[in-house]
C-alpha cells in the first residue's frame, strides 16, 4: 500500500525530529493521542491541530524541523475520531473537540500553562473554541484556512461547492474515486494532473473508511443551524491565513472573520494558494507562523513573497 508507506514515513519524520507518541486517558473515556516533544525550557509551546481530511502526522511532519529550528515546541494530537484518539461521548461539536485537547494538555506533564495554537481548516474551528473557553492558556492564535465565520445559510446562498452538508460530507469523506478526485480538484490552487486510480482506491481503503459515521457527525454538528451571531469574540491576538484561490472556505470567510474579530487581527492571503495552503505553499506557511509567534513586531513581506499583507483598518468596515 503507498498509502501506508507514505504513513510511515510521516510518522518517522515525527519521531527523528524528536517527538514521542502518547495516549492521554480523559476522565469521560475519551483517548486523546499526541506527539510531544522533547522537554526543553527554552522553546516555545506551539499546539497544532490538523484539519478534517488528515490526522496530525499527515499534516504536520514538513513543518517539525522549521518550527523547532525557530525555537517552538510543537504538541501535536489528532483530534477525536481521527487517527488514534476516540471518545465514548456522544458531543460532536468543536467545542467538545477543543476542551478535550485543553484538558489532555493540562494532563501531560511539564507542558506551560500558556501557549500558542495553531489550527488549520477544521483545526481552526477546534482552536478557536479553545482561545475562547480557554483564554488564560491560549497566548496568541494562527487560523489557517478555518472557515468559522460561515453560516449554513452559505450553502443555499451558493457562496460553497455544495449546496448542504450531506453533499459536503461525501465531498470531505470520500468513499469513491469521483469523489476524491472532485475534492484535490478544489482543496488545490493547482490539482496533481496525473492520479492513478489504484493510488487513489488504495487511499480511500487506508484514510477514509474508518469512523466514517462520527466524522459525518462532527461535519453536521460544525455546519446545522449556524450563524455568525452566536460565534463569541475571541480575545487573543490572531494572524488569519488563507489562500488566495481557497474554493472550499472561500476568502470572503477570511475578510468575514477579520471584520468579526477587528484590531486584534491580521489578516494575510496566500497568492497562487488554495484551501490546502499547507501543501502548496509550506515554506510560506511555516514562516508565516515562526514570525507571528516567536515575533509579533515582526513585519510581513509583500508581493516578493506571495502575500500580500492588509492594513487592520482596510476591512474594519
Amino acid at each position: 500500500s503507498p498509502t501506508l508507506a507514505r504513513d510511515r514515513c510521516y510518522a518517522r519524520a515525527f519521531r527523528s525530529a524528536g517527538l514521542r507518541q502518547a495516549a492521554v486517558p480523559l476522565p469521560d473515556g475519551a483517548v486523546v493521542h499526541f506527539w510531544l516533544p522533547r522537554p526543553d525550557p527554552a522553546l516555545h509551546p506551539v499546539l497544532l491541530l490538523h484539519g478534517f481530511g488528515a490526522n496530525a502526522t499527515w499534516q504536520w511532519a514538513p513543518f517539525l524541523r522549521p518550527l523547532l529550528a525557530a525555537g517552538l515546541a510543537p504538541f501535536v494530537p489528532d483530534l477525536v475520531f481521527f487517527g488514534n484518539s476516540a471518545s465514548p461521548a456522544a458531543d460532536r461539536s468543536p467545542a467538545y473537540q477543543a476542551a478535550s485537547v485543553a484538558a489532555a494538555m493540562a494532563a501531560l506533564p511539564g507542558v506551560p500553562q500558556r501557549y500558542s495554537v495553531v489550527g488549520v481548516s477544521y483545526g481552526g474551528f477546534v482552536a478557536y473554541h479553545l482561545a475562547h473557553a480557554f483564554p488564560a492558556v491560549v497566548e496568541r492564535l494562527v487560523l489557517v484556512a478555518a472557515g468559522v465565520c460561515l453560516e449554513e445559510a452559505d450553502l443555499a446562498s451558493g457562496l460553497f461547492a455544495v449546496d448542504d452538508i450531506s453533499e459536503a460530507a461525501s465531498l470531505l469523506l470520500p468513499q469513491r474515486p469521483e469523489d476524491l478526485r472532485r475534492l484535490v480538484e478544489l482543496t488545490f490552487c493547482k490539482p496533481p494532473k496525473f492520479m492513478p486510480s489504484c493510488f487513489i482506491r488504495d487511499y480511500i481503503r487506508v484514510m477514509c473508511t474508518e469512523n466514517v459515521k462520527e466524522k459525518t457527525e462532527l461535519l453536521y454538528a460544525l455546519i446545522s443551524g449556524r450563524k455568525l451571531s452566536d460565534l463569541p469574540k475571541i480575545n487573543q491576538q490572531t494572524l488569519i491565513i488563507w489562500g488566495e484561490q481557497d474554493r472550499v472556505f472561500p476568502l470572503e470567510l477570511g475578510l468575514r472573520l477579520k471584520r468579526h474579530l477587528g484590531d486584534t487581527s491580521e489578516l494575510t492571503i496566500v497568492k497562487d494558494a488554495g484551501h490546502a495552503i499547507n501543501r502548496e505553499k509550506p515554506a510560506e506557511l511555516c514562516r508565516l507562523i515562526k514570525n507571528y509567534i516567536i515575533d509579533s513586531s515582526v513585519k510581513y513581506r509583500d508581493d516578493r513573497k506571495g502575500c500580500w499583507k492588509f492594513a487592520l483598518r482596510r476591512f474594519a468596515g
